[in-house]
């Protein structure tokens, strides 16, 4: 099978209307009625998120730059690579350049675009766009206000086993440290 979203049956849904149920500084929250494929009626709620794009940051030593931060909604620190979320208008991979310079400091020469994925299909249009940056130098970091975290360094073996030992248990994070081991072994 070439295409495995290929369905041998009607799987679309048909948006009837739709409502602002939440409109917020980053996430807004919808409610739309649609048609199922059966010509019956159902409600979906989701988030409509701008996107955000993560970065594997590639040490010429073989480590990832990684980040200590409290994350709210967990109420704890958690170890993640760095990412932020897309501007209005703005280009993506110009987003993971931004990100990469202001919560880090690191600039780099190389940039390489691994994949996309959406982390919670069920309830939201958020897409994470993952780069691999090389070639790094070092500067000053410059965080937006409100925003704190710990930039450190770890062999991307180490982070790999942080993933399996639930260490490091955010999707972004997880997936792209797995996706960059599995490519260095090949």
């Amino acid at each position: 099978m070439d295409d495995p979203t290929k369905a041998s049956i009607d799987l679309v849904e048909a948006k009837i209307s739709s409502e602002a149920v939440f409109d917020g500084k980053l996430l807004h929250v919808r409610r739309d009625t649609v048609r199922l494929p059966n010509a019956k009626t159902a409600t979906r709620e989701y988030i409509v998120h701008p996107g955000a794009v993560a970065i594997v940051a590639l040490l010429d030593n073989g480590e990832i730059v990684l980040e200590r931060q409290f994350r709210y909604p967990l109420g704890r620190v958690l170890v993640e690579i760095p990412a932020g979320k897309i501007d209005p208008g703005e280009d993506i991979l110009e987003t993971g350049k931004r990100e990469l310079r202001e919560e880090t400091g690191y600039i780099a020469k190389h940039w390489e675009h691994l994949t996309t994925y959406y982390p919670l299909v069920a309830y939201s249009d958020e897409r994470i766009d993952i780069y691999l940056a090389t070639g790094l130098t070092r500067e000053a970091n410059d965080l937006d206000d409100g925003e704190f975290l710990e930039v450190f360094t770890a062999p991307l073996t180490t982070a790999a086993r942080w993933v399996r030992e639930g260490k490091i248990v955010d999707s972004k994070s997880m997936l792209s440290i797995l996706m960059m081991e599995q490519r260095l072994k090949a």
